[in-house]
């Protein structure tokens, strides 16, 4: 379903697809995954699969019928580019998002080598932003593949941050969102690692959203770096009235 969202950098998630299966290391504590079992557990149909990759078509044109702009996070409870996905359910989807211009559709995948070989096949109006997920080294290839893909705003989500990224290719990268791991299990981050990729991102003008320290009580450690919140965000479309950043130095 459509519904208001407690991740910092969204307002709305909306969910056409759910379910998914693990690719990497950042997948290990999978969120979606515990929540989709909590569902499942409490009755609630649309989970009946657990969490296994299910189209929810009824889900599909919930955005046409709002009226007010707000920023969508595309698939939280899914990856929208799972090979389990036909490519013509995805271009469905696309089609709704180029007819909403009023609303900034996030969209972030692991899936970053389907991106780069579908991408032709969609309309990127520029209320569509891509994001990988960049969680280390091994990854990181996914920001290369991402740069190819036409959208109007890319951006990576290093989160959770299981490792030092000094080297991000950030050409043609519009924001970047560093995050610790959160809940049962959660692996530390280091200072250095979200030090590093401030850094750069200050060095390419890339605007740098900083969610969370993590732990398994995120609340406790909160999200604050050098005594302050980054929630910068990229620019947006004309049409569309959103806040603007704050918070840049």
């Amino acid at each position: 379903m459509a519904t208001k969202s407690q991740i910092e950098w969204t307002e709305m998630t909306w969910n056409p697809v759910t379910g998914c299966t693990k690719v990497s290391q950042g997948c290990k504590h999978c969120y979606a995954e515990r929540l989709a079992a909590r569902l499942r557990a409490m009755g609630v149909e649309r989970y009946a699969n657990g969490f296994a990759v299910t189209l929810q078509k009824d889900l599909l044109t919930v955005p046409l019928g709002w009226i007010k702009p707000r920023i969508v996070f595309v698939n939280s409870m899914s990856d929208l580019f799972h090979e389990s996905v036909p490519v013509e359910y995805i271009a469905q989807i696309f089609e709704v998002m180029n007819q909403c211009p009023q609303h900034t559709f996030q969209i972030l995948t692991k899936r970053s080598q389907r991106v780069m070989e579908l991408a032709d096949r969609f309309l990127w109006t520029d209320n569509i932003w891509m994001g990988v997920s960049v969680e280390n080294r091994d990854v990181q290839f996914r920001v290369e593949h991402l740069q190819s893909v036409p959208a109007k705003v890319r951006f990576l989500s290093c989160e959770p941050l299981l490792g030092p990224l000094n080297d991000l290719p950030l050409d043609g990268i519009k924001w970047v969102i560093v995050g610790g791991e959160s809940g049962p299990g959660a692996r530390p981050m280091e200072r250095e690692w979200v030090e590093s990729i401030l850094a750069q991102c200050r060095s390419h003008n890339v605007p740098f959203f900083f969610k969370q320290w993590g732990g398994v009580r995120k609340d406790l450690t909160g999200r604050l770096l050098h005594g302050k919140t980054y929630s910068e965000m990229p620019f947006k479309t004309e049409n569309q009235l959103s806040l603007l950043a704050s918070g840049i130095a």
